[in-house]
């Protein structure tokens, strides 16, 4: 007969619901009825799914213990929830690997790469400090903090990782001054940028640059050979003489006066930049391309920029430090020598210097003064002849030729150092420069604050005797039109169209005849008039 219980005798759990039987007895009726209805049960439970292939006994034990370790509040209104992600899980798709794997967190990978930057260097710093007389490195924290009071700059993090990253290149390289000079945005990567002054006789001569004695004869054998292979069939020479190039400044002059250094991003390494030549400065100022923060990329543009990103990186930097370096009205001033030219082209540090006030530096452009030599169309800062620096190797003609083109040329001047602000022109109806205070609720104690609109980023602070110039920007002239490339040259005609070259129509056989004729005569008369001469003569 049928039971009045849940279970049967042959079914799992079948003994646990006897009436007998309480779990507040201290004795059980029948111990081994219970042990079999135990093992029943754990048999049941151990059945496996048909379709997942799991049982119930190891989901219900992953779940538990899932619960004990995470020990979630209101567990038993998210039971439902915690079993879904058990399976879940157990689903997942792992690999075969030998060891476990850990997700690496981006703010992990950002404190390796900056892991570098504090660490402190063997050498003696002190040591260091006495050899040059003062220390090299800036302090970035301060010009942070007061361009922060009107808005501008970087995070104070990033800062910080800056300050550290100069403190290290100025560890490395024999640097006399170093300034951070901004930064230049890229569609893959940026630019920080050190403007660094070396000491005197640590700057070295690009290489390539020289060629040695034992060089320039394997050249020169090699030419005169390879000369008597052509003087058999030589083609015809092009008679097109290019223009002289126009060599670069010296380094420490123009716009080659200091070094510059870039990196990525703090704590990895620092990269020179090479010296601008006038011919990328020049070709820069017809181009516009954005920078990738890759310096080997090539400039692919028209005209075509003679050299890669790192060079346009440092064209853009000259053009951007001649038009935005400035500096308050009397802080420098012309050294007093005898030659007022070479005078005129370096400056000094005024110990008679008065700061004007806030007010007076933002109401008035011509209390703020450029302390960097423009740079001239030729692409140089200081105007040079090319055809004077050419060797004279030539005929009479080709000289004469030279000193008429030299007349023609004119000498290139622009505006002297420490020229006012209020002397820039503007962009149509836009100014040169925009002056305000860093804030208006506490005028009197605020910052005195200049940014160009000709180079959007360019800005400085001055706050008495301090004065900073820094750039946050993508490297970029402003223009009221939209950048339009320079159209390519219409293509050259092959050669000159002309009688002497242009094929004539055949002759029709009257024409023929007609000069036939002509020739027959024309050989008759000359006969007749050698025997003339020769009877003459008898």
């Amino acid at each position: 007969e049928r039971g009045h219980g849940p279970y049967q005798p042959h079914e799992p759990g079948y003994g646990l619901d006897q009436p007998e039987y309480s779990p507040y007895d201290d004795q059980i009726p029948d111990p081994k009825a219970r042990m079999l209805a135990i093992q029943n049960a754990k048999a049941y439970l151990l059945k496996t799914s048909t379709k997942s292939g799991l049982n119930l006994y190891d989901h219900l034990a992953n779940v538990l213990t899932k619960i004990l370790d995470e020990q979630p509040t209101n567990t038993v209104d998210i039971i439902e929830n915690i079993s879904k992600d058990v399976k879940w899980a157990r689903f997942q798709k792992k690999m075969d690997t030998l060891r476990d794997e850990y997700e690496i967190l981006s703010t992990f990978e950002d404190a390796e790469k900056c892991k570098a930057l504090f660490i402190k260097g063997e050498e003696n710093e002190e040591v260091i400090e006495e050899e040059i007389g003062q220390s090299p490195l800036p302090n970035v924290m301060e010009t942070a903090f007061y361009f922060e009071q009107a808005g501008i700059g970087l995070s104070k993090d990033e800062s910080y990782y800056i300050f550290l990253a100069l403190k290290n290149l100025t560890s490395v390289q024999p640097i006399q001054t170093c300034r951070f000079w901004g930064k230049i945005l890229g569609l893959e990567m940026n630019y920080i940028i050190a403007e660094v002054q070396l000491r005197e006789g640590e700057e070295e001569e690009e290489a390539g640059e020289e060629v040695t004695e034992e060089e320039g004869k394997g050249m020169d054998e090699v030419e005169e050979q390879d000369e008597e292979k052509q003087k058999e069939d030589e083609p015809p020479k092009s008679t097109y003489k290019p223009p002289p190039d126009i060599p670069k400044e010296a380094n420490g002059t123009g716009a080659n006066k200091f070094v510059y250094f870039v990196c990525n991003e703090p704590g990895k390494p620092w990269v020179k930049l090479p010296p601008v030549t006038p011919a990328q400065i020049v070709c820069a100022r017809k181009i516009k391309k954005f920078f990738t923060g890759r310096l080997h990329a090539p400039i692919v543009s028209f005209p075509p920029f003679p050299g890669n990103e790192a060079n346009y990186l440092r064209a853009q930097i000259a053009r951007i430090s001649a038009g935005t370096q400035v500096s308050p009205t009397g802080f420098y001033q012309f050294p007093e020598e005898d030659d007022e030219e070479e005078a005129r082209d370096t400056y000094e540090e005024n110990p008679d210097f008065e700061p004007p006030s806030v007010a007076e530096m933002v109401d008035s452009l011509s209390t703020w003064a450029h302390h960097v030599k423009n740079i001239l169309k030729q692409g140089r800062c200081v105007w040079i002849n090319p055809q004077k620096s050419e060797e004279k190797n030539e005929d009479e003609d080709e000289e004469e030729e030279e000193e008429e083109e030299m007349g023609e040329q004119q000498e290139e001047t622009g505006p002297p150092l420490l020229t006012l602000l209020s002397e820039d022109e503007g962009i149509k109806d836009i100014p040169a420069w925009t002056a305000q205070h860093s804030t208006n609720l506490i005028p009197q104690h605020s910052v005195a604050i200049i940014q160009s609109n000709r180079w959007p980023g360019a800005y400085a602070f001055a706050s008495g005797r301090k004065f900073e110039n820094i750039y946050f920007g993508w490297g970029h002239k402003y223009s009221p039109e939209n950048y339009t490339p320079i159209l390519p040259p219409p293509v050259q005609e092959e050669y000159p169209s002309g009688p002497a070259i242009t094929e004539a129509r055949d002759p029709t056989l009257e024409e023929e005849l007609a000069f036939k004729a002509a020739q027959e005569a024309l050989a008759a008369g000359e006969e007749e008039e050698e025997e003339e001469e020769a009877e003459e003569d008898d």
